[in-house]
């Protein structure tokens, strides 16, 4: 066999089975993104986030995620969490605040986004973060598995750690639409086809169950709605008659056939947009 030949054998060994991932710079930023092919942590200088005080009507799941994410960073037991319920309550934004409130308070918490589609990688991802001299908070945003989806055998490797445990300096926050992960239909058509009834789903459905920590999310009323409203305008130093904003809000709520926090944000942004408001 010649050299060339194999030279282009370990080329392709080494590209099915790559070289451990370096451990990147951690001090350069407080936010990065898992991305594959190759296998990389991207730092994020500027976080889209809203300031905390500013999610209305989810003041329970506030205070309860802030004190679990408190007392992970301080170095205490802490529960991974599953955010779940209606679209556009603020189920994402609601982490990424308190990661921001949690490092206001001096604390060192880095936060790495992970994709659902990269759940395969995520076992290497947890031995570079696991030999990293900093507290990390995983975050799967949109998180949910489809009937016949293998990726959810790669999230137990997150919440269980397998025989090595997870990394104690690492907790896994989600966020789904689904309370059980997957569609209500597909739990159903299980149940209903299958031998054992009680087991078809059984691993799928008990996935969820492995999160210490679950937060419901649930459409808001029309008053928590315009509460929503009225602190942005607060917040960005927007002057408006108050009826003539109640008016705006609720037409433009009933054009989008229902309300949510992101329907507040997009009712905002078009206000301050015709106002000549400039959002920082």
């Amino acid at each position: 066999m010649t050299d060339d030949a194999l030279t282009r054998i370990a080329d392709a060994l080494e590209r099915m089975a790559p070289a451990p991932l370096a451990s990147p710079d951690f001090t350069g930023a407080d936010a990065f993104v898992w991305h594959v092919n190759p296998e990389r942590l991207v730092p994020v200088p500027r976080v889209s986030r809203v300031a905390l005080d500013l999610l209305v009507g989810i003041n329970r799941s506030r205070d309860t995620l802030l004190a679990n994410t408190l007392q992970f960073a301080q170095g205490f037991p802490a529960n991974n969490a599953l955010l779940w319920g209606a679209r556009g309550m603020g189920k994402s934004s609601l982490v990424k605040a308190v990661h921001a409130e949690i490092l206001a308070r001096g604390h060192d918490l880095k936060i790495i986004e992970l994709q659902r589609d990269d759940l395969p990688t995520v076992d290497r991802l947890m031995q570079i973060l696991g030999s990293a001299n900093h507290r990390f908070l995983l975050f799967c945003d949109d998180l949910s598995f489809s009937h016949d989806d293998q990726h959810y055998k790669s999230l137990k490797a997150v919440l269980d750690g397998g025989i090595a445990g997870r990394p104690e300096n690492v907790l896994f926050y989600a966020t789904s639409n689904r309370r059980h992960l997957m569609p209500r239909d597909m739990i159903e058509n299980e149940r209903s086809s299958a031998i054992n009834p009680g087991e078809a789903v059984e691993e799928k459905v008990s996935l969820s169950d492995r999160f210490g920590l679950w937060l419901g999310f649930h459409a808001c009323d029309q008053d928590d709605f315009l509460a929503m409203i009225d602190g942005y305008c607060a917040a960005h130093g927007l002057t408006i008659d108050a009826d003539t904003l109640r008016a705006e809000a609720i037409e433009w709520q009933a054009t989008r056939g229902g309300r949510s926090g992101r329907v507040a944000w997009q009712f905002f942004t078009d206000l301050a947009g015709r106002h000549g408001v400039k959002l920082a």
